[in-house]
């Protein structure tokens, strides 16, 4: 019997694609080259099957059960749930890529600067449940042109007065006169599952992946740091690296009091300790990146 083989849908092309792909690569599949055709792709090494489809349907892939998991836009999730509450995905993981924000949006040189002001007014979106939504939290009404596609323009054409829409780096908006008056929604990519029961043989393949899928992610979140410091010092610096849990420390052969300090750190604010680090005598600092940590 052939080993049964753990579908992944991701979205085919774009920054979410990208992430998508690192995030897995990462997680150690070894994936064919792709054209800009290809809509599937057979990892080489773990019985693991990706679907390249389009954002939007990745949802219903994933509650259809055509594939086990997928890797979807919370923009894309959210307005996926408003549609049907009772749909059978489940959220599983945050991913931390991909993030965007969706916005409300209007001529930079027009009246309309807050979202009270869309009183009376129409918008333009793709995402018109999310949007339906924040209306009526807000107590507005406005009208809501729904649009498949290039939302941006739909001002400058006389469609609606602003629009609703993803917004990463605002140039998109810029180019077309716009400027954000209120975000709605922070996005961001997450790993989705179906409802439907997996058998023994995929529950195990995807319970190896969600391992290596956590390694990945909290080896993104520290950094692994070496430095040398006086051995009077050792107690105050242990207490200055961020989330260090016993670090490892070694004398330095003919220097006298030194240690050699080796730790795995928090990655916030680490210019501020590097910095406190110097002030208590540390010297030969080096922070390197961490690809991969299991607990």
């Amino acid at each position: 019997m052939e080993t049964q083989r753990l579908r992944i849908a991701i979205q085919k092309s774009g920054r979410m694609a990208e992430g998508s792909n690192e995030l897995l690569q990462a997680a150690g599949l070894r994936l064919p080259s792709r054209s800009k055709t290809t809509l599937f792709q057979r990892a080489r090494n773990l019985p693991i099957d990706l679907l390249l489809v389009r954002d939007d349907d990745i949802p219903n892939f994933v509650a259809t059960g055509v594939a086990d998991i997928g890797i979807v836009g919370e923009n894309v999730y959210e307005e996926w749930q408003l549609d049907d509450p009772v749909a059978p995905i489940t959220l599983v993981r945050r991913l931390g890529f991909s993030f965007c924000r969706l916005s409300l949006a209007t001529p930079k040189d027009g009246p309309l600067r807050s979202a009270k002001d869309l009183e009376g007014k129409s918008l333009a979106t793709s995402y018109p449940l999310i949007l339906r939504r924040f209306f009526k939290e807000q107590g507005i009404q406005a009208d809501i042109v729904e649009m498949s596609g290039s939302v941006e323009v739909a001002p400058k054409l006389g469609i609606a007065d602003g629009i609703f829409d993803i917004v990463s780096s605002g140039a998109t908006l810029e180019a077309n006169g716009l400027g954000p008056i209120a975000d709605v929604l922070k996005s961001e990519a997450l790993l989705v599952q179906t409802q439907k029961p997996l058998n023994a043989e995929k529950a195990s393949i995807l319970e190896r992946l969600m391992v290596r899928i956590e390694s990945v992610q909290a080896s993104r979140q520290i950094k692994y740091i070496m430095l040398n410091a006086p051995g009077s010092k050792l107690a105050t610096i242990t207490d200055i690296l961020p989330g260090a849990d016993a670090p490892t420390v070694l004398p330095l052969q003919g220097k006298g009091d030194m240690v050699a300090i080796h730790a795995v750190v928090q990655d916030a604010d680490l210019w501020d300790t590097l910095e406190k680090l110097k002030e208590q005598g540390a010297s030969s600092i080096l922070v390197t990146p961490i690809e991969k940590m299991m607990a």
